[in-house]
């Protein structure tokens, strides 16, 4: 296996059931199937996730199903990122210890640090913790735009091997890796621009289209930078870019994505309020772009 984070990486929904508690079963049905798929890594406790609208004892559950499953099979990269400080190293402090590959780390939201004061964050949690950090670049979310500049002071501590970069610039992954080189990997964060971050150098793809999607993900993946082949890569993702697009083009991505896993009959369960589920012309919106893809692609047999 290669080393380190690469390939794709799911950004694992949260199943709930209608009453929209977690259900542990679903949770772990999915990861069976995604690492069946041939997975190279799985995120629980992301934004797809919906870590934001889950209590201590919730992500708890998350984290022992998720280990229970997949530890020691695939690298689990956990979602630990909070508001203040202390409560980001609280958060991964636990993933050390339940054994997770790496944690990723957005901007502490709401906050709207300054550079100086995300380097100081920054160092603090990679003092407190001995595994790998991907810091997430996600300023749509965070309001925080973490810029190659700032990138390249943060690539000076000890743990921080990882960007997720999701800032929707194409010529980041290029000015990252030119200033980083070896010390930092990137892996995308934006869907629709898997194709071209892989281009300028990126390792991975992290995505929650994987959920539904993985086998057609990680054949792309083998394409383009196992196999070298550069035209059917390119033809595979022209395929699935209207999928790509119409999860990331809307504002729904965590509704989307767990619609999409429904009509491809993986049990994902609702949203959690305040997100709404796909309403019927959505997922029937949905379903057409699946059937779409899935004839362009030859992909597996699913009813869509």
């Amino acid at each position: 296996m290669k080393d380190g984070l690469h390939g794709i990486i799911a950004a694992l929904v949260t199943p709930m059931g209608r009453s929209g508690e977690i259900d542990v079963g679903m949770l772990e049905r999915l990861l069976d199937r995604l690492m069946g798929e041939g997975i190279h890594g799985v995120l629980p406790l992301g934004s797809t996730g919906e870590f934001f609208s889950l209590n201590e004892s919730e992500r708890e559950s998350v984290l022992k199903a998720t280990f229970r499953t997949c530890g020691g099979k695939v690298p689990v990269i956990v979602g630990a990122t909070e508001a203040g400080t202390r409560e980001t190293i609280e958060n991964c402090v636990r993933a050390e210890k339940f054994g997770a590959s790496a944690v990723l780390l957005a901007a502490p939201f709401y906050a709207t640090p300054t550079p100086d004061e995300l380097v100081a964050h920054f160092r603090s949690v990679d003092r407190a913790i001995g595994i790998p950090i991907v810091l997430y670049n996600c300023p749509g979310r965070t309001h925080v735009d973490m810029k190659p500049e700032l990138i390249e002071r943060l690539a000076e501590l000890k743990n921080v091997r990882y960007i997720k970069e999701s800032s929707g610039d194409l010529t980041r992954t290029g000015e990252i890796i030119r200033r980083c080189g070896r010390r930092l990997t990137v892996l995308c964060g934006s869907d629709g621009e898997a194709l071209a971050s892989f281009a300028m150098g990126g390792a991975g793809w992290v995505t929650g289209a994987a959920n539904f999607l993985c086998r057609e993900l990680v054949e792309f993946y083998e394409m383009a930078l196992v196999r070298g082949e550069a035209d059917a890569a390119r033809e595979r993702f022209y395929r699935l870019l209207p999928v790509l697009s119409l999860l990331e083009g809307e504002g729904k991505y965590v509704q989307y994505t767990k619609a999409a896993c429904e009509v491809f009959g993986i049990e994902a369960g609702p949203p959690r309020p305040p997100l709404y589920p796909a309403t019927a012309e959505e997922v029937t919106r949905i379903r057409r772009t699946l059937k779409l893809a899935k004839a362009a692609n030859g992909a597996r047999s699913a009813t869509v």
